[in-house]
């Protein structure tokens, strides 16, 4: 492992062990036994690290959606996408945070084509979504629209309800989830063009799986 990629991990470490105010260059610098010129040398400075965590935490959600086993439900692949994307963000709050710009404005990505350049380090997480939403689509169990726009409505509930997670907003986690996330995921999928009876059965398959939790 080369310095650039040790600071990106050292990086990562110390924002979820002590939150962003950790992440300077001379702290980072001294965990892998470098100079300061480190942090400008790779990065150019504390902004293009900034950016390399961010592109480094979408791999790892991207990746961590990639492990959801496909299966021939297609709303049912749509919620555990929704439950992995959860999972990633509880167990790592603070990289979570600064993915979406929360603390440190700036630093963000645009997932539609009418919001400015799509930011290539989400493209791979949010793909998955829109792949389940157009499959979702095409066996009939959502109305036919625009895929990219109707997976940003089911990414927009899912994160919002997230940060309000980590905040601690819903108490226990298994509370929020079966008070809020679930029936409001219901409802949105129901609002969508799918019958309840349908999606209410792809959820329990879900909640009952492997990637269930709570």
């Amino acid at each position: 492992m080369g310095p650039r990629e040790r600071l990106i991990e050292a990086g990562l470490r110390l924002l979820e062990e002590a939150g962003p105010e950790a992440l300077q260059a001379r702290k980072l610098a001294a965990e892998i036994g470098m100079s300061t010129m480190a942090v400008y040398t790779h990065f150019g400075g504390m902004a293009g690290l900034f950016e390399a965590l961010v592109r480094e935490a979408f791999d790892q959600l991207a990746a961590r959606e990639r492990d959801v086993p496909r299966t021939d439900d297609p709303v049912a692949d749509l919620l555990a996408l929704g439950l992995a994307y959860r999972d990633y963000a509880l167990a790592n709050p603070q990289r979570y945070r600064l993915m979406f710009g929360v603390t440190a404005p700036g630093v963000g990505t645009s997932l539609l084509p009418d919001g400015g350049p799509v930011g290539a380090e989400s493209d791979d997480s949010f793909a998955q979504i829109v792949e389940a939403v157009r499959r979702s689509m095409d066996a009939g169990r959502i109305r036919r629209d625009e895929p990219v726009a109707v997976a940003a409505q089911v990414w927009s509930l899912v994160h919002g309800y997230v940060l309000l997670e980590i905040a601690g907003v819903f108490g226990r986690a298994e509370e929020g989830f079966g008070t809020v996330l679930a029936p409001l995921t219901v409802n949105v999928l129901v609002g969508l063009g799918d019958d309840r009876t349908a999606v209410e059965r792809s959820a329990v398959s879900v909640v009952q799986g492997p990637l269930g939790g709570c």
